[in-house]
């Protein structure tokens, strides 16, 4: 069992100084890994259900944002040496999959092998219309976009023919460091997502789970894998933990639940507070090396 962090880095708190101490010290605490969010902007309203809240509601602090997770990603690795750093997630359907494979090509060759890359297909079609992406049929698009990084990824010349896109031969380098690419790891809760990631994932990203709700996902998740003649010994889950009900003694519930990394929300940030609550997450590493 590893212990990594599910860190939604937020403007203004997030600053350099915030960022640079952060990796560094939970780097030097035993931190497994680090995952950031992505949103580009935040709407005042939402016609959109949020799935991440109990009534729907997506809330964000007045003057705040999300930092872009390509950027921040490469600030942390340049700061680090060991921690893995995970996109939670890359709203894939809303990206340009040729920028999306060079940038995060490129963020694994300058953090020697450290990215993990995880997709979802996203809930707001808000954000999809501020971005000019199509917000029908963005499950088909993301698995044809995963199509097309993955060929960038370890094809020398690299072509795609789909129903959503088309790429013409080409060639694009810096491969990424890790061999067969960077681990994909899909998130989210529905059999279309655990369907893609028994097609396409080394990794499944589950957040706000409990013990036995991670347990349910991993037994439903084993059922699409052997459908695609795979098992579940083959991926990594990864499972945020339910935010307000964090204790360590849970950790030993998540492992026999079959969750490999569970990620703690760390969503107080700044400078002020740091040390006090990486200190909170310190008991949760001790607790995972016990069973390891």
């Amino acid at each position: 069992m590893k212990i990594g962090l599910f860190t939604p880095l937020r403007s203004p708190v997030a600053t350099p100084e915030f960022l640079k101490d952060f990796g560094q010290k939970a780097e030097e605490i035993g931190i497994h890994s680090v995952w950031l969010g992505e949103h580009v902007v935040i709407f005042d309203e939402y016609e959109s259900r949020y799935p991440g809240s109990s009534d729907g509601v997506f809330r964000f602090p007045d003057g705040s944002g999300l930092m872009d997770m390509v950027s921040s990603i490469g600030f942390l690795a340049a700061c680090t040496s060991k921690l893995r750093l995970g996109t939670g997630i890359c709203i894939l359907p809303q990206n340009n999959p040729v920028y999306a494979a060079k940038e995060y090509a490129t963020l694994d060759f300058l953090s020697n092998g450290r990215l993990d890359f995880g997709v979802g297909v996203g809930w707001s079609w808000e954000e999809f219309e501020a971005c000019g992406a199509p917000w029908p049929n963005r499950g088909k698009r993301c698995d044809e976009y995963l199509e097309v990084i993955n060929t960038l990824w370890n094809d020398e010349l690299s072509s795609f023919s789909g129903d959503m896109y088309n790429l013409a031969p080409c060639r694009m380098h810096p491969k990424p460091v890790q061999k067969g690419g960077i681990p994909i790891c899909i998130g989210g809760h529905s059999d279309a997502a655990l369907r893609r990631t028994a097609k396409y994932g080394k990794g499944w990203y589950g957040i706000n789970l409990s013990p036995s709700e991670s347990s349910e996902m991993v037994s439903r998740l084993a059922t699409f894998l052997e459908a695609e003649g795979r098992s579940i010994d083959e991926i990594e889950v990864h499972v945020g933990a339910v935010n307000d009900q964090m204790d360590a003694s849970m950790v030993e519930a998540y492992a026999e639940a079959g969750v490999t990394q569970l990620l703690i929300p760390f969503l107080r940030q700044g400078t002020k507070h740091l040390d006090a609550n990486l200190e909170i997450i310190e008991p949760f590493i001790e607790v995972s090396q016990s069973i390891s």
